[in-house]
């Protein structure tokens, strides 16, 4: 088929619903306060906001900067600044990452949807045993995990196949800010219970004497991960903008929705895991084990409420996995459209139907079939292994010295200011940061989390 001309966003909002959508997902609703609570609370808050300014933000820069440059999908968009040399192998693994995340993410995201089902017709009420009970047979049953990881393809399916604009930006606009106001609803409802200011202090009393060095390297992982850096989403998306979007600018306002949601997801859950005396637990037990009891316990004087909140949030939630699932399919569609030169349509099939093979094994894989291991790990606890603490830092550090070593300081200086065009008295910062402060961070992360130091 014949090459036609590349499609882009449409406009600036749809740019920044867009490519936050890709860095809002569930990690955002359960990681983050989490680690904020149990890591010094406001401490962990300050020093968080302080890696997102040093270091992903200049990450992020620098995957806008290779995708607008190139407009190309991330292998191709790598291979064509690479010029022949070996740096074009960071743009196949981000594009490799971001498939398998797409295929074990897509089942937790189908949990969701789940729970959505089972709110709505009450099967989540009960004591904590029970509730402990549902989710397990429910994560070990053979049928229905997998049913609903190809519903919430099928569903991030015809997004993508309607194309840039009449498909990922116009679902954004719609999706982003009903997530955020289902986060606003939930989060007055928080708050407004007895003793939720236990938990807010939970969060934000800062708490000094918890800072050591693994909150300082737990600060930056997370800061690497809520970004999506390193999965070739940003990438992707950047390939889509125009000459007139100001990179640093999207860059920051992206790095404020992302953690203002994150922090906003912390007043949801804490208030309410305080008001009735319950620790919160991080990880899915959280949220498929933890928040049901909060809910049922919480809301108990007003079970209508509880019922209304608890389907309020697993819509929540549903939306923040649709957002990030659409990014993520969108790496790997753009990557068979552009290589292959098949249709848009044609491509999203094939992803599609390569990622609910892959979801169905990794759902197979917790306990429905046995034998579904690799080097002693389920194949759902194996892809999270490799692509978060082997992929992505290996491709966040190799693009940090691929823009900071190799790609001619021009291009990344034109593409910064939108070739002069834009006050660019950050970019000396932004070179010095890339160029030393972001590899060495990366590289302490990848180090620390397989315990060298």
């Amino acid at each position: 088929m014949a090459q036609t001309e590349r499609a882009n966003f449409g406009s600036k909002i749809g740019i920044i619903l867009a490519t936050a959508g890709s860095a809002v997902g569930l990690g955002n609703v359960w990681r983050f306060p989490y680690m904020a609570g149990e890591n010094g609370g406001a401490a962990f808050i300050f020093i968080y906001i302080g890696c997102v300014l040093l270091f992903g933000l200049p990450c992020m820069i620098s995957e806008f900067i290779i995708g607008r440059h190139s407009q190309a999908n991330t292998a191709r968009a790598y291979r064509n600044i690479a010029n022949g040399t070996p740096w074009a192998i960071i743009g196949y693994i981000s594009v490799l990452t971001g498939f398998l995340i797409t295929g074990y993410y897509a089942v937790v995201s189908g949990w969701c949807l789940q729970y959505i089902y089972a709110s709505i017709f009450g099967q989540l009420n009960g004591d904590p045993d029970f509730i402990k009970n549902y989710f397990v047979s429910f994560e070990t049953d053979a049928v229905k995990p997998i049913m609903w990881t190809v519903v919430i393809l099928l569903a991030t399916y015809l997004i993508i196949a309607r194309g840039v604009r009449g498909g990922i930006e116009k679902a954004s606009k719609m999706m982003m800010p009903t997530l955020f106001i289902l986060l606003l609803v939930i989060v007055i409802a928080s708050c407004m219970l007895p003793n939720a200011d236990k938990g807010v202090s939970f969060l934000f009393n800062p708490d000094f004497s918890k800072l050591n060095g693994d909150v300082f390297l737990g600060a930056l992982g997370q800061a690497f991960y809520s970004m999506s850096i390193g999965m070739g989403c940003l990438c992707t998306y950047a390939s889509y903008f125009n000459r007139q979007t100001n990179l640093p600018r999207s860059a920051v306002q992206i790095g404020l929705i992302d953690t203002m949601i994150a922090i906003l997801a912390g007043l949801m859950i804490f208030p309410a895991a305080f008001s009735v005396g319950i620790s919160p637990d991080s990880g899915p037990s959280l949220i498929f084990i933890t928040l049901p009891n909060v809910f049922n316990q919480a809301f108990s004087a007003m079970p209508i409420v509880g019922y209304v909140i608890a389907i309020l949030f697993y819509g929540l939630l549903s939306l923040a996995a649709l957002t990030s699932l659409i990014s993520l399919h969108e790496v790997n569609t753009a990557f068979l459209h552009e290589e292959l030169n098949i249709s848009r349509s044609t491509a999203a099939i094939i992803v599609t139907a390569s990622c609910c093979i892959v979801g169905a094994f990794c759902s197979l894989s917790l306990g429905a079939v046995d034998g579904l291991q690799l080097f002693g790990m389920p194949l759902f606890d194996l892809f999270d292994f490799v692509t978060g603490q082997i992929f992505l830092p290996v491709a966040g550090f190799l693009t940090c010295l691929f823009i900071g070593y190799y790609v001619p300081h021009k291009l990344v200086r034109d593409e910064y200011s939108n070739d002069g065009t834009l006050r660019s008295s950050a970019f000396k910062w932004y070179l010095l940061s890339i160029k030393y402060i972001c590899p060495i961070c990366i590289l302490l992360i990848f180090l620390h989390q397989f315990g060298i130091i």
